[in-house]
């Protein structure tokens, strides 16, 4: 046996190899180990950050979808107070005060109304529609003054069409359809006739009464 045998024999029963040895394979496992465990943690993070995202992106769909929605209570309240506020300042008491309101608005403007026929529809939405067709006679500028007052006016007033029925010199005549709104009680209390339909109704050719002053249809005498 030769003495380089001996030393390797030397070598291998010597605890410190065993030790080297013994360490290289645990590093080797740990190594494997790391390796492993990094990849599974890249996959995780992947995961965690798609989930992560996605919720995100859930998160601002639902802010969105209920963005509406905040403070919804104190716009409903609101919204009722300006419904009141409508009610009690641009709808009129009664027939009476909106006969009288029509009536100011011809003697500011200057114009004449050769006929004022006044009818009512069927409550809806807790209002009643009162139509006015009214004939009127007046300058241009008169006409127009009218017209722009019955815009502006505290009443509320909506223009549903109007017509040039003849024009003389500095002379025009104007057919207006208007609309208001009184309660239904109102309406019911003024005794107007129920509006004809769209398409049915008559030229406005007012009676004149004995005294020569054109007559207005459709109030309650």
């Amino acid at each position: 046996m030769t003495a380089q045998t001996t030393t390797w024999r030397e070598h291998l029963a010597s605890p410190l190899t065993w030790h080297y040895a013994g360490f290289a394979v645990l590093l080797v496992a740990v190594v494997a180990m790391g390796a492993r465990f990094g990849l599974d943690w890249a996959a995780i993070s992947a995961h965690t950050h798609d989930t992560i995202l996605d919720r995100q992106i859930k998160l601002h769909l639902l802010k969105s979808e209920t963005e509406p929605l905040r403070g919804i209570d104190k716009r409903l309240l609101t919204t009722s107070d300006q419904i009141k506020t409508f009610y009690a300042t641009r709808i009129p008491a009664n027939y009476s005060t909106l006969a009288a309101q029509i009536g100011k608005l011809e003697v500011d403007s200057g114009v004449r109304l050769s006929s004022v026929r006044y009818s009512q529809r069927p409550p809806a939405n807790n209002l009643s529609e009162i139509v006015i067709d009214a004939g009127i006679n007046g300058e241009y500028p008169q006409v127009m003054k009218f017209i722009n007052s019955v815009e502006r006016d505290k009443i509320f007033f909506v223009i549903g069409g109007m017509s040039l029925t003849g024009q003389q010199g500095g002379m025009v005549n104007l057919r207006l359809q208007l609309s208001t709104w009184l309660r239904p009680a109102d309406a019911a209390a003024s005794g107007l006739p129920p509006a004809e339909e769209p398409g049915q109704q008559k030229e406005a050719n007012s009676p004149v009464s004995p005294a020569g002053t054109p007559a207005r249809e459709g109030q309650p005498q």
